[in-house]
């Protein structure tokens, strides 16, 4: 076993039983669920929607060149400077260029996982240049010196009392502020930050091929005051962001919006086409947008795993997800946890080292259920697993044991000749490697299913 995986092990174990944890998870996420239930209501046809969607992202993986060309011909004849980055290393290194020769000393970012991804906040820091977080969820992680616990809600691990003791430890607010007062007192920091800052960051929600736009949906206003005051915009986007066309977005926003946070359409929907043109007042003196593939490509490269690349970001198979619910976001130790984080990772950092998410899953479905651009994620998780054998990366413990089941199972005469008590001592291990303090594998009857089938017909 590696590292990353004895650690998962580990932290799954501490975080299962934490009941204060699973109390907190348990009642943010339940909010979630009486949201998107009514989300889903105002659709007459969801299904139809989703397999829209699903298909207008397979066109993109189609012609995934073509539109991110487009994309980039449209950007630049306004003006935007487009760099691509093969990967963390390429991204960082465009990233303190842009800082160093801007001397930026204040740096104000929009919610992105692309930017956590990349840890852009760490090498600003290292620049000199500090960064702040305006998404309140995010602001919230980044003061307790955490990393975003979820793609959509960053701080879902945390009670409003919680935050409460934080920002009381922190600026030393009253321990029994209320969230609206919380949000305030953030709310009148950050102000002064947006007008002093050098540089504004945003990720994309999506980018339109046929404009040359980034778009970006939140629900605060911050990303709007991240690019509204500083003369330099930094956008930092993954290459399966791409939409063909503008019009796509009257499907995609909704959808988005329902399966992230049960609305019907997020509240600030901004589209970003260049930086400011001649004749116009407001917005940014220059912007750049850096095109992250990260391994994206070679994600796109498997037959069986590519179609991950159409995933929109909602969050909604971390909600329905089991595993999720169990161990949280942090046990994961990556950028994207939950299901879709299980099928990226190992592409992203390295099956070596992230192929035991593939196995962090029950196959029970839900998160196929609720994709809202129809991922096959329990079927891409499946072909993970058996890349994990294949490349000899699981414990050579496991196959002997797997063999030898196979060899005892296959057959009901072989299966029926280890009698009850040899059976209870084979699977005995099992209830202190691998099972966890809180199960015992169930024990074996002295007579097998067969006798007892037979007895049953004779009386």
């Amino acid at each position: 076993m590696t590292f990353q995986s004895r650690k998962f092990t580990k932290d799954a174990d501490a975080i299962a039983f934490d009941v204060k944890h699973r109390k907190t998870i348990k009642f943010n996420i339940s909010k979630y669920d009486v949201a998107v239930g009514k989300g889903m209501n105002r659709y007459e046809n969801v299904e139809l929607a989703k397999s829209q969607a699903a298909s207008i992202k397979r066109d993109v993986l189609k012609n995934w060149a073509t539109y991110l060309l487009q994309f980039e011909e449209r950007i630049t004849a306004r003006g935007a400077k487009v760099l691509w980055a093969e990967d963390t290393a390429e991204a960082t290194k465009y990233l303190e260029e842009i800082l160093s020769e801007r001397n930026a000393k204040l740096l104000v970012k929009s919610k992105s996982m692309t930017t956590e991804e990349i840890d852009l906040n760490h090498t600003a820091e290292q620049m000199g240049c500090e960064s702040v977080e305006t998404d309140l969820g995010e602001f919230i992680v980044q003061v307790a010196g955490e990393r975003p616990y979820h793609i959509v809600t960053p701080a879902m691990h945390k009670s409003k009392e919680d935050i409460a003791k934080l920002f009381n430890e922190k600026f030393d607010t009253p321990i029994d502020s209320t969230p609206e007062e919380m949000t305030e007192y953030v709310r009148q920091m950050l102000r002064k930050k947006y007008m002093q800052a050098d540089v504004g960051v945003t990720g994309a929600n999506f980018l339109i091929a046929d404009i040359g736009g980034i778009s970006v949906t939140e629900n605060e206003g911050n990303a709007l005051m991240s690019t509204a005051f500083p003369k330099t915009h930094v956008v930092i986007a993954g290459i399966e962001k791409i939409i063909p066309r503008l019009s796509d977005l009257g499907l995609f926003y909704p959808l988005l919006a329902a399966h992230g946070t049960g609305q019907q359409v997020t509240a600030y929907n901004t589209i970003f086409t260049g930086p400011r043109q001649s004749g116009e007042v407001d917005g940014p003196e220059e912007m750049i947008v850096i095109l992250l593939d990260n391994g994206r490509t070679k994600l796109y490269a498997d037959d069986e795993a590519y179609e991950a690349l159409a995933c929109i970001r909602c969050g909604a198979c971390l909600n329905a997800c089991p595993v999720y619910k169990t161990i949280g976001g942090y046990t994961y130790d990556t950028t994207y946890s939950g299901p879709i984080g299980s099928v990226l990772t190992p592409f992203f950092r390295g099956f070596k080292d992230f192929s035991h998410l593939s196995f962090a899953s029950t196959l029970c479905g839900k998160c196929v259920e609720v994709c809202p651009v129809k991922i096959p994620l329990t079927d891409i998780l499946l072909s993970n697993r058996r890349k994990t054998v294949e490349q000899n990366l699981r414990p050579k413990a496991e196959g002997i044991i797997m063999k030898g089941f196979v060899m005892m199972s296959s057959n009901r005469k072989t299966f029926d000749a280890f009698p009850g008590v040899l059976k209870n001592m084979a699977t005995a291990p099992f209830n202190h490697i691998g099972w966890g303090p809180k199960r015992m594998m169930p024990k074996f009857t002295n007579k097998t299913f067969s006798q007892l089938y037979t007895e049953s017909i004779k009386k």
